[in-house]
């Protein structure tokens, strides 16, 4: 391992001047604050990017005790999640420039966004399971302060549903170290996993319930049925640019501890053909459905789009418990397209919402005729989340089913009716994405002949806010249509962590 502290600047950087914004009175300038802000999203990004394509893998903090440092060390999963990380905190930070001009306490908005970014990094870069609680505790915490920045009463009460939320799928994973910790010699982040065997004989039982509980714990956050509340009230309440940071980034910080704890820390054969693997399909592959049936319901656009990711983050999860190579390599495909693809939905509704100030879908109609630029772009996202080719989401959905697929010969007859049920629901739940996210398009482009709008009147975004946008659709389509380099990249990922399964 090459160790160099040059690895602790895009973690360090980034909180270090959001702490200067909040703190230092010339910041009242809104033009200091913005270009700052500016500033330090471009350096981070720099140094994530020169460390993730750099030598650098490796650094040791402190230790809290002799067994136990907070440690950072560079793998493939931890450049892929900072990778995009960086792309949609860049995004997203841009359009928050043009979108926060109206906005109260706009520096405490920045300020805050500088930290949560990069303690994002830090804990992509995490090398243990201590390293990785410590800051996925700090992430909960220092971005519950863009969920309620508009500081309503509605505001106030879904932060605090948020932080109740995830407080509590934290305490089962801290729970879960503590039992971790007695039967393993590490806490290190290691392909197959750390439990000894030796310690664990006869105790696979309890060791079992514990990667549930923690499996549950992660999956509070990535918002699994049955403590998905979260996102639908924090959602809708936060500056659009949050809102696209939440559902892009923040909801993957629990797949990316279901990551860790399934297949870097218990390891995929161990919980592979066992009770924890067939009720964690069943919650997600309800999760899917259910997420998909409340969005058909749901008349405000933001809030539709928060149950649409309740929705498609749990593709993700059907994927990882699926414990299969093609399984993950569909499941990190779509981390990377739901990131680029729900974040651009999300901006797209922000983008609206700061024209036209409409917010229920109902009020859409024409829409199209008033921003066609943003409603195209809508448009873009939405037929690459219901999986039409050549849209990127139709790669990561071929995969997830290719390798639920793989799994139809598993000797639980329960365990095989799922990996067969779980293509029909993915597939269900595709036509009700296009249910609920289409008409918003048809609509906006042919209001209808008794549609009363009256004249056209142009009310495109600002190019601060199309500039996002537009990168991000780019994305979404040129993923979709040169995805080979970007499939063997997670391929190489899923063969070196799932090695261990045969058909």
């Amino acid at each position: 391992m090459r160790e160099s502290a040059i690895l602790l600047l895009p973690i360090f950087l980034p909180i270090v001047m959001g702490l200067a914004v909040l703190c230092l009175p010339v910041f009242r300038s809104r033009r200091l604050a913005v270009g700052f802000t500016a500033v330090g999203l471009f350096l981070t990004a720099a140094s994530v990017f020169a460390i993730i394509f750099g030598q650098t893998d490796a650094y040791t903090l402190f230790s809290l005790t002799e067994t136990l440092p907070i440690f950072f060390h560079i793998d493939a999963v931890g450049r892929l999640f900072a990778g995009i990380v960086t792309v949609i905190w860049c995004c997203c930070g841009v359009f928050a420039f043009s979108y926060m001009e109206h906005e109260r306490e706009e520096k405490r908005y920045y300020g805050f966004y500088l930290i949560v970014y990069g303690v994002l990094t830090a804990l992509d870069f995490a090398g243990n399971l201590i390293t990785f609680y410590m800051f996925y505790e700090m992430m909960t915490l220092l971005s519950m302060p863009l969920v309620l920045h508009t500081r309503t009463r509605e505001a106030v009460m879904a932060g605090l549903k948020y932080l109740f939320y995830s407080f509590c799928g934290a305490y089962m994973v801290l729970y879960g170290i503590y039992i971790v910790h007695g039967y393993s010699d590490t806490l290190a982040f290691t392909e197959g996993g750390v439990i000894n065997s030796a310690m664990a004989q006869g105790r696979e039982p309890f060791l079992l319930f514990v990667a549930f509980l923690m499996i549950v714990g992660f999956g509070v956050k990535a918002g699994m049925f049955p403590f998905h509340g979260w996102l639908p009230a924090a959602h809708p309440v936060a500056p659009a640019p949050a809102s696209a940071a939440l559902s892009g980034i923040i909801v993957k910080c629990g797949v990316l501890g279901m990551i860790r704890t399934v297949y870097y820390v218990f390891g995929a054969d161990f919980i592979r053909h066992t009770w924890v693997q067939t009720v964690w399909m069943i919650l997600a592959l309800f999760t899917v459905f259910m997420g998909s049936m409340l969005a058909c319901r749901e008349r405000v656009l933001k809030r539709r789009l928060a149950y649409s990711t309740i929705s498609q983050v749990s593709y993700i999860l059907f994927g990882l418990a699926a414990l299969t190579p093609v399984s993950f390599t569909g499941a990190l495909l779509h981390v990377v397209f739901h990131a680029v693809m729900k974040s651009g939905l999300f901006l797209c509704a922000g983008a609206v919402i700061s024209r036209t100030g409409k917010m229920a879908v109902e009020e859409l109609k024409g829409i199209g005729r008033e921003m066609p630029v943003t409603i195209w772009c809508y448009t873009l996202f939405s037929l690459s989340m219901v999986g039409i080719p050549p849209a990127c989401g139709y790669v990561s959905k071929l995969y997830l089913a290719m390798g639920a697929m793989q799994m139809q010969g598993s000797t639980n007859r329960l365990s095989a009716v799922i990996f067969w049920l779980g293509p029909v629901v993915l597939l269900v739940s595709a036509l009700l994405t296009a249910y609920y996210l289409l008409p918003v398009t048809v609509h906006g482009f042919f209001p209808g002949k008794d549609f009363s709008g009256g004249q056209r009147t142009e009310r495109e975004a600002g190019v601060m806010m199309l500039v996002p946008l537009i990168i991000l659709a780019v994305l979404t389509i040129g993923m979709g249509m040169f995805s080979a380099g970007l499939t063997d990249y997670m391929a190489s990922i899923a063969s070196a962590t799932v090695r261990a399964f045969v058909r």
